[in-house]
C-alpha cells in the first residue's frame, strides 16, 4: 500500500526526532533529587553568600533543594577536585572562582585540568576590589601613588588576604602594569589585613569592596581606585584604576561548572535559571547591596571569561614568582 506524501512526511519527521526523545526527557525530568552545590570557601564570605542567593533561587525554579557544600582548603583544591571527580549527572554542580583561573600557574602540580574537567555553565556576579591607603599615606590619587610608591622604591607594605588571593593578584597586576616596588605582606585572611591597614602598619590594599565600604565612608580609609573596568554606582566619586592604566582590570567573580560530560540539555537548563534569577529585580538588587555586579550570558560566554582570566594570572604569577604557601 502507497502512503500519501502528507502522511511519509509526517511519519519520517517523527522516527528523525526519535533519537533526541530521551535527552529531553532527561532535562524535562531534571532535576529529580537534591542537587549538592560545592564551594571552596568557609561559610559566611562572598563566596558563600553568593551560592546561597543564586542556589535558592535554582530550589525555588527547579523544585528540588541545592545544597550548599562548603569544602575550604588548599586554595580551593579539594573541593574543585571533589566537584571534578562527581558523577557528571547534573547532581553536582561548583561555584566556579578566580582561585581556578589563579591556580592553574600557581601550583606546580594539580590532580585536573580545570578548564579541560569542566563544562562552564553561567557566569553569576563579579565584585570589583577598591585600591586604598591609610590616610597617612600622603596621596590622593592613582598618579600621586605611582609618583610615590617610585620615589620610595621598597618603602611601601602592600597587605593582602594571602598569596594568591584575588587582594594579593589585584595589587600585582597593579606592580606589573606600573613598574612600582611595593613591600607584600601576606596575611591569614582579609580581616587581620585590614585590620593593618587601618591602624597604619601597612600602606596600601586592594581589598574587597564590600569590606571596605564602611571604613571609606567614614573617612577611615582614603580610596584611590576601584578595579572594575569602570566607575561604580557605590562610588560614584572615586574613578576606576584602569582610567590611569588603561587595560587594568581586577575583580572577584563566581561563576557555576558542572563536570565534563554532563548533558548539555542540563547545562542549558541551569544556565537559562541562573540568567532568569539575575534578570529578577529582587535577586538583582540583593545582588547591588552585596557591591556585585551581575554578569548574565551563555556557558560559551563564561568559558570565554575562565579561559581569559586562567591566562591574565598565569602572567601575572610568572611575573611575580608567586609560589603556592
Amino acid at each position: 500500500m502507497k502512503l500519501q506524501r502528507r502522511q511519509f512526511l509526517s511519519l519520517a519527521a517523527g522516527a528523525a526526532a526519535l533519537p533526541a526523545l530521551p535527552h529531553i526527557a532527561r532535562a524535562q525530568a531534571y532535576p529529580a533529587k537534591p542537587v549538592r552545590f560545592i564551594i571552596g570557601y568557609t561559610s559566611g564570605g562572598s563566596a558563600d553568600i553568593t551560592a546561597r542567593l543564586i542556589g535558592q533561587w535554582l530550589s525555588d525554579r527547579l523544585g528540588q533543594p541545592f545544597i550548599i557544600e562548603s569544602r575550604p582548603g588548599a586554595g580551593t583544591n579539594i573541593a574543585t577536585e571533589a566537584a571534578i571527580r562527581s558523577a557528571p549527572d547534573g547532581y553536582t554542580v561548583f561555584l566556579a572562582a578566580p582561585a581556578n583561573a589563579i591556580n592553574a600557574t600557581l601550583y606546580e602540580k594539580l590532580n585536573f585540568n580545570f578548564l579541560r574537567d569542566i563544562v562552564p555553565v553561567a557566569g553569576i556576579v563579579r565584585f570589583p576590589n577598591v585600591m586604598e591607603v591609610n590616610p597617612a599615606v600622603p596621596v590622593k590619587t592613582v598618579p600621586e601613588f605611582i609618583a610615590y610608591a617610585k620615589a620610595n622604591p621598597g618603602k611601601i607594605n602592600m597587605a593582602s588576604s594571602g598569596n594568591g588571593s584575588t587582594i594579593h593578584m589585584s595589587g600585582e597586576l597593579f606592580k606589573m602594569m606600573t613598574g612600582v616596588n611595593m613591600v607584600h605582606i601576606p596575611y591569614r585572611g582579609g580581616a587581620p589585613a585590614l585590620t593593618d591597614l587601618l591602624g597604619g602598619q601597612v600602606q596600601v590594599m586592594f581589598d574587597n569592596l564590600p569590606t571596605s565600604l564602611e571604613h571609606i565612608r567614614t573617612g577611615a580609609l582614603r580610596p584611590l581606585g576601584v578595579t572594575a573596568a569602570t566607575r561604580l554606582e557605590l562610588l560614584p566619586g572615586v574613578p576606576a584604576v584602569a582610567e590611569f592604566l588603561p587595560g587594568y582590570e581586577s575583580s572577584a567573580w563566581y561563576g557555576i561548572a558542572v563536570p565534563k560530560g554532563t548533558p548539555a540539555e542540563i547545562v542549558d537548563l541551569l544556565n537559562r535559571t541562573v540568567n532568569a534569577g539575575l534578570a529578577d529585580p529582587t535577586l538583582k538588587a540583593r545582588f547591588t547591596d552585596l557591591s556585585a555586579v551581575v554578569v548574565p550570558g551563555s556557558p560559551a560566554d563564561f568559558g570565554k571569561l575562565l579561559a581569559e582570566e586562567t591566562e591574565k594570572w598565569g602572567k601575572v604569577v610568572k611575573f611575580a614568582g608567586i609560589k603556592a604557601d
